[in-house]
């Protein structure tokens, strides 16, 4: 990161750990941006537990290609990895804990539509699908989910350290 070491009180990795690169590299990154005794926090969706906002759409997936790889194998997505990642970073005093969330929908498109951007894993899924594979899709998960408007309940793993 383009900043001294030390520059910061906390430095925060909010739902975007299972998307680094190297996870070790990019916590002592931020531990290292981040003074002495300063605080690192990373939060991630519980994919192991299918606990997710994304849950719904990779159960309909599995339906119709069960090799599909989901995010159940990212970084820090299972109970106490973000803290072995953390401890990995080299960060002390580490603390892990379940946040649970509810993420209420008005629609159903309102839920879909991020997936439609092909962003992140379920999103280039969806993107590497022929259209009709993707409607397909699309109505699988319209299924899984409750009449309109509806609360998904999800967790997410969070743990901080010191530096």
């Amino acid at each position: 990161m383009p900043f001294a070491d030390g520059t910061f009180d906390a430095a925060l990795a909010q739902l975007v750990v299972h998307f680094m690169a190297d996870p070790v590299q990019g916590l002592t990154e931020m531990a290292r941006v981040t003074r002495a005794d300063g605080v690192v926090v990373a939060c991630v969706w519980d994919h192991v537990g299918g606990q997710t906002p994304l849950a719904p759409f990779w159960q309909a997936v599995h339906e119709v290609d069960p090799d599909a790889e989901d995010e159940s194998l990212l970084a820090g997505g299972r109970e106490g990895h973000l803290s072995e990642l953390l401890g990995l970073a080299g960060l002390r005093n580490i603390e892990e804990t379940a946040l649970p969330v509810r993420l209420e929908h008005a629609t159903f498109e309102e839920w879909w539509e991020p997936f439609t951007f092909g962003v992140g894993p379920a999103g280039s899924y969806l993107a590497a699908l022929d259209p009709t594979a993707q409607e397909e899709l699309r109505e699988r998960c319209r299924l899984k989910l409750p009449k309109a408007p509806f609360t998904i309940p999800a967790r997410a793993w969070a743990a901080r350290g010191l530096g």
